[in-house]
């Protein structure tokens, strides 16, 4: 139980003995203070209840104050018109120092209730190369799903692929005219992305080269033997090239359904939407809309033109009978529920498919399926100029020079000033930094804020960055590999004096708080924030209190605040999916 949790549940005894119970009770919290000089917890109950009960909430704070037993724990200050402000005592953090150090889980609860939840991210379009708008759909998908398991939730990470499309078309009929065998054994992403681009340039031109490429493509769709082995191979090829750079990131999934894993049940989803009188035809393409059951302003199926609302349906099948993404998106849900038993499912998508996943949800739910939908949306990476990130020629960086980019960041930022001296190793070092950074700078901010990104404050030892944190670490365990012997640590008789070991000892209590907090508003970036503070508390402590020089419990009491940070820097950065030296 946290240190939250304990000061709740004796609250919650002093409401009820002023007189409280049942959901007055489920009121009754206690969240972090905002402000140290305030204490270390804080609680508006009083103030909430004191309307219902009939009494002044400074009145009803001071009464509840006096029934609260928070001995051995923390003490009660009464603030304003009726805040309960709770100062943790020395001795209680110690206590749970010495719980923590004895437990695996560092302080993190498992969750009460279990869910399988399917998490959706990535999802790169085969034939295509990753590019930077794949960056933050990985990482806070990644994140997410680190941070699920170790809360106990069963997940399920799916990779849903674009490896269907009209890209296709363009691919093959490129593929048939122009490959390069060559490059494509050699760089097959490079080499399908060179020939969809020369297809697409081609049939912007000319009316008859893309009547060409629609051909191509529906001779796929209708089973034509030689395209469909052209897109097994695109597939394929694809995949091994993804699968590399999911590697060299250390995320991976446990299913890579693609839209094509889906394309027999599409004529049965838009079947069964007729028949349920969920869809209708309109225009020779079968469509989806509005049930009126919503305001027109929150309606998904509706949209304002010229002061007017108008149905903006959500076309199910094309009128030449083809079937589109929102179709598979119908059919991918049937599965989740079907063959998964998924009581959610994650969509970790830019924010400009919004719209789509609100119709998506809507049908879902029409359909009677009971599974909780999220979208988890996020913002775009912007370059130095403040507009979204691009090459000097336009398109969008791809991931894999990014990668490559930052690597050589790190290398740089560390010449002169790594202590590892071996090559292979020094070249190891920069690979897990620079990489690192670029994680940390996308889970250190809010997912649906944009940011700036800037390689040079990635790859910094100083600010919000990941080398700052994994510096923090290493230090912790340099500490260690000078001790003559071998120690053995446990949490008797730890004793915290200075403000600095206090304050560590705080912030290293809250660990257990801010991994569930995480997944409230899927905020990976309240567990990056929290591991900032805690490296910040741990290098005032490591400036002010020597560790070794120490004697008897001072000295226990401080190697126990080292290996806690240590423990909990490098789990918590884990859960981030990013990995810590043990040198740097």
């Amino acid at each position: 139980m946290t240190l939250a949790e304990q000061l709740r549940e004796r609250l919650r005894a002093g409401f009820t003995a002023c007189g409280f119970d049942g959901e007055a009770l489920e009121k009754v919290g206690v969240t972090q203070a905002a402000d140290l000089r305030f204490g270390d917890y804080q609680s508006n109950a009083a103030m909430v209840l004191a309307k219902g009960a009939k009494q002044n909430p400074r009145a009803l704070a001071e009464s509840v104050s006096e029934a609260t037993d928070v001995a051995g724990l923390a003490k009660i200050e009464i603030a304003g018109p009726g805040f309960l402000n709770f100062r943790v005592k020395p001795e209680a953090f110690a206590l749970r120092l010495g719980d923590m150090l004895g437990d695996d889980r560092l302080g993190v609860a498992k969750v009460s209730q279990a869910l399988r939840i399917v998490i959706d991210f990535s999802a790169p379009n085969v034939a295509k190369p990753m590019h930077v708008g794949h960056l933050r759909s990985t990482f806070i998908g990644d994140a997410l799903a680190r941070v699920a398991r170790f809360l106990g939730h069963e997940v399920i990470t799916d990779n849903h692929i674009g490896d269907w499309g009209t890209q296709f078309g363009m691919v093959i009929w490129a593929w048939k005219k122009e490959l390069n065998r060559t490059a494509l054994e050699g760089d097959p992403l490079t080499e399908l992305l060179r020939l969809y681009r020369l297809a697409s340039s081609q049939s912007k031109e000319e009316d008859a080269i893309r009547e060409e490429c629609r051909q191509e493509l529906v001779a796929l769709q209708q089973g034509n033997a030689e395209n469909l082995e052209i897109w097994k191979e695109c597939v394929r090829l694809s995949q091994e090239g993804l699968r590399a750079i999911y590697e060299r990131l250390n995320v991976s999934f446990d299913h890579w359904l693609g839209e094509s894993s889906y394309n027999e049940r599409l004529a049965d989803v838009v079947e069964s939407l007729e028949e349920a009188g969920l869809a209708r035809e309109s225009d020779g393409a079968v469509c989806v809309f509005s049930d009126e059951s919503l305001a027109p302003k929150i309606d998904p199926f509706k949209i304002q033109k010229e002061g007017e609302w108008e149905d903006k349906p959500m076309i199910v099948r094309k009128s030449d009978g083809g079937f589109n993404y929102a179709t598979t998106d119908i059919a991918t849900i049937d599965y989740r529920v079907e063959e998964f038993a998924a009581d959610c499912a994650w969509y970790v998508v830019d924010h400009r498919q919004g719209d789509h996943f609100k119709q998506l949800f809507s049908v879902a739910q029409r359909r009677g399926h009971k599974l909780a939908l999220e979208h988890i949306s996020f913002g775009t990476i912007l370059g130095k100029n403040g507009k979204p990130l691009k090459t000097r020629e336009g398109d969008l960086p791809l991931l894999s020079d990014l990668l490559r980019d930052a690597v050589q960041a790190a290398r740089e930022s560390s010449e002169g000033r790594t202590r590892v001296e071996d090559e292979e190793q020094r070249e190891l070092l920069a690979e897990t930094i620079g990489l690192s950074a670029i994680k940390f700078m996308e889970l250190s901010h809010h997912r649906t804020s944009d940011y700036i990104y800037d390689l040079e404050k990635m790859v910094a030892m100083e600010g919000d960055t990941a080398p700052y944190l994994q510096n923090a670490y290493v230090r912790c365990r340099t500490i260690f590999s000078k001790l003559a012997e071998e120690v053995f640590l446990d949490g008797d008789g730890l004793v915290l004096e200075g403000d600095e070991e206090i304050h560590l000892a705080r912030m290293l209590s809250r660990f257990g708080e801010s991994v569930p907090a995480v997944l409230d508003e899927f905020r990976a970036n309240l567990l990056a924030s929290y591991l900032l503070d805690l490296a910040r508390a741990y290098h005032s402590f490591y400036h002010v209190s020597p560790v070794l020089k120490s004697e008897g419990a001072v000295r226990k009491t401080r190697l126990v605040l080292c290996e806690l940070t240590a423990r909990v820097l490098r789990k918590g950065l884990e859960l981030l999916g990013i990995d810590v030296p043990e040198r740097m």
